[in-house]
């Protein structure tokens, strides 16, 4: 385990294993396929590879500048065996991840000068959005913080009566009105009890439509503009969440909601369910956002702060 394992318990570590499990056997088959009878790192080593990271949902673009950084090892390094294949992947996936954003945050806190923290969730119906409020909240408070939720996701029925029993769940308050209200103003409200509670963070789910791109650009910003009426610089955080298992389909949707507004963290969840895990690879290295969040179980706790180190060695080590 990596030095970064300082700051990743055991437990949470083991979870992120197992939840990246159908991934990495899936990857590491077709790494073994890509490699069988091969005694070095040869252009059908590297064409196989290539056609294994695209079936991963690596993505094309990303794969490419895998492929590239891994050819320049071979170039350099003459003598590179299929053996030592693995490792260099590793590493250059590694490197390759180190170069894209990163949230900063290594565990469920927030900064102490931004009270109450609010964070707007946004992300298509079906993805996990409200379950990754529900955990969110739990793992807040389990962290020691208070927290407020508003359910401003007022066009679907059961969006409102998901996020109360989430609410009722981990015992943390919500902020809702009729379906059919106006979200701006739900979001109006959360913010306002949340500073007058003196609330540590507040979490605000949104609707997930995108059939109309214009009218949910227009909402999105109508609910920021109204919250910055009681706090200025809400939200702090513009929370996308994309469901990993759709593969390119979650590359897609973050290409649509980033066009409709200012995205500032993802959360990818769903991974424990898929072979597709590489998509976030994909969309770290894509995107100029930082991914934030990751789902890899149905636990509370499965919802874990995204930790690039441990990511890929839980996706590539062949050392349980």
């Amino acid at each position: 385990m990596s030095f970064f394992n300082k700051l990743f318990s055991r437990e949470k570590k083991e979870s992120l294993d197992q939840g990246l499990q159908k991934t990495k056997d899936s990857f590491l088959t077709k790494i073994g396929r890509a490699i069988a009878g091969k005694s070095s790192v040869d252009t059908e080593v590297l064409d196989n590879l290539e056609e294994a990271l695209v079936s991963a949902d690596v993505g094309v673009d990303t794969t490419v500048q895998i492929i590239n950084r891994i050819e320049q090892r071979v170039s350099k390094d003459k003598y590179l065996g299929t053996s030592e294949l693995n490792k260099i992947l590793q590493e250059e996936i590694a490197a390759l991840l180190v170069e894209a954003p990163d949230s900063g945050f290594r565990d469920f806190d927030v900064p102490a000068d931004k009270k109450p923290y609010v964070i707007m969730v946004v992300g298509v119906n079906g993805v996990g959005k409200t379950t990754t409020i529900g955990k969110l909240a739990y793992n807040f408070k389990k962290a020691g913080k208070t927290v407020l939720l508003g359910a401003a996701d007022t066009f679907r029925a059961a969006a409102v009566d998901q996020l109360t029993i989430w609410s009722d769940r981990v015992g943390v308050p919500i902020v809702k009105q009729q379906m059919g209200s106006d979200p701006g103003a739900v979001a109006f409200d959360t913010v306002q009890s949340g500073a007058a509670r003196n609330v540590d963070v507040i979490i605000i789910d949104t609707a997930g439509r995108l059939h109309n791109k214009v009218y949910l650009m227009e909402e999105l910003s109508k609910i920021k503009r109204v919250m910055k009426k009681v706090l200025p610089e809400a939200p702090h955080e513009v929370l996308l969440v994309l469901d990993g298992s759709t593969g390119q389909n979650a590359l897609e949707q973050a290409r649509q909601f980033t066009a409709a507004t200012e995205v500032t963290a993802l959360a990818i969840t769903k991974l424990d369910g898929t072979a597709k895990g590489g998509v976030v690879l994909a969309i770290a290295n894509q995107f100029k956002i930082p991914v934030k969040y990751i789902g890899i179980g149905e636990k509370m706790e499965d919802l874990q702060v995204f930790n690039k180190t441990e990511f890929v060695d839980s996706l590539f080590s062949i050392n349980d």
